[in-house]
């Protein structure tokens, strides 16, 4: 995931937050049927279908809503149905370094990234995880081996577990401490970060193919792909409001917008609504807040991360930032936070997003 700032941002415990006093709808029966399709992984096993998830939960947008913020609260991943996967070694395959890298040992897996932590917890191998990177804040990995000083990852600390296989990304440094893992003889697999939907899937298949365990990543794209299609089916019709992604850390003067590529427009395509920064013309991530900038994106809802709207001081303080309140979002105080360590996660835990943002921002 490409965010600005990747050195400053908190490790958080997931979650959701509503800032209008609007409460979670759904009677707690059909709230109980969701969240129990949720925690069964929506027929995630690998001989369930997408159709026969799709058609065993109902579509409604609050009801699911609901089921997935009490599912975020958890802080938990939801793995696999069945037995743990077994995986079948030996592997080669590419690393967007440029190599190509042979996995022979699985029992000791090391992620250097929360969201390929994430991948490798929900795919049934979990106990075979040694350590975690400052990132990985979900509650299965959260007693695990600190691996990372800030975002930094330490050499010494990963070579002490003696891990089998290290999982890194390409954000993943600094490059010297790769480089004295990869020497120590330790297979190290490098990813593409994930900053858009369509990456879920790709990351989660090439996470699984290194483990040695592809008919569990495509039973995990499986669940995936039918949890996404509940939540867009809860769409209203008609329904397109606009929506502005905003980046902010109040502590250090930082105030971004969302632009073509921020993540945040993936996310918000996905829940049926207008990336309003990037429809009002913004070619890239992320751009200075200006009041130019909001009056013209003009949105109907703001979408920010929670911790960015604590260190502005909350809805006043966010109002209080010149345009915000000239803005129909502003006006309303139509605003929806969601936990940093979920909402850019691109992960198993992304369509419980979708359905939230679906409710959130579909309201009137």
């Amino acid at each position: 995931m490409r965010t600005p700032g990747r050195a400053e941002l908190p490790c958080l415990c997931s979650g959701v937050a509503v800032r209008r006093g609007v409460s979670l709808r759904g009677g707690a029966a059909a709230l109980a049927v969701v969240l129990a399709v949720l925690l069964t992984g929506c027929g995630g096993g690998a001989g369930a279908s997408a159709k026969t998830s799709a058609s065993s939960a109902p579509a409604d947008a609050g009801t699911r809503a609901a089921a997935a913020a009490k599912q975020l609260a958890t802080n938990s991943v939801i793995p696999l149905k069945g037995k743990p996967p077994t995986p079948e070694l030996p592997v080669t395959v590419g690393s967007s370094d440029g190599r190509k890298v042979t996995v022979t040992d699985a029992s000791r897996i090391l992620p250097l990234n929360g969201g390929v932590a994430e991948i490798v917890f929900t795919l049934g191998l979990g106990d075979r995880v040694v350590g975690r990177d400052i990132t990985a804040t979900f509650a299965e990995a959260e007693k695990l081996p600190l691996v990372t000083k800030a975002h930094d990852v330490s050499a010494e600390s990963v070579l002490s577990l003696k891990p089998t296989v290290v999982l890194a990304d390409t954000d993943t440094g600094p490059s010297e401490a790769i480089d004295q893992i990869r020497a120590s003889g330790t297979p190290v697999v490098v990813l593409d970060p994930a900053g858009k939907l369509a990456d879920v899937s790709t990351r989660t298949t090439r996470v699984a193919e290194a483990l040695g365990v592809p008919e569990a990543g495509r039973a995990l794209n499986e669940r995936i792909t039918g949890q996404l299609a509940e939540a867009r089916a809860a769409v209203p019709k008609g329904s397109r409001p606009k929506v502005a992604f905003l980046y902010m850390r109040g502590t250090a003067a930082v105030y971004l917008i969302g632009g073509k590529g921020s993540g945040g427009d993936s996310l918000l395509e996905a829940a049926g609504a207008v990336d309003a920064g990037k429809e009002s013309g913004l070619d890239r991530p992320f751009t200075p807040i200006t009041s130019e900038a909001l009056v013209t994106a003009e949105p109907d809802v703001i979408l920010t991360m929670s911790k960015g709207l604590d260190s502005v001081g909350g809805m006043d303080g966010l109002l209080a930032i010149p345009g915000i309140s000239q803005t129909p979002a502003g006006a309303d105080r139509r605003v929806v936070a969601l936990e940093d360590g979920v909402l850019l996660s691109f992960g198993p835990r992304t369509p419980l997003v979708i359905d939230i943002l679906v409710d959130r921002i579909h309201r009137t």
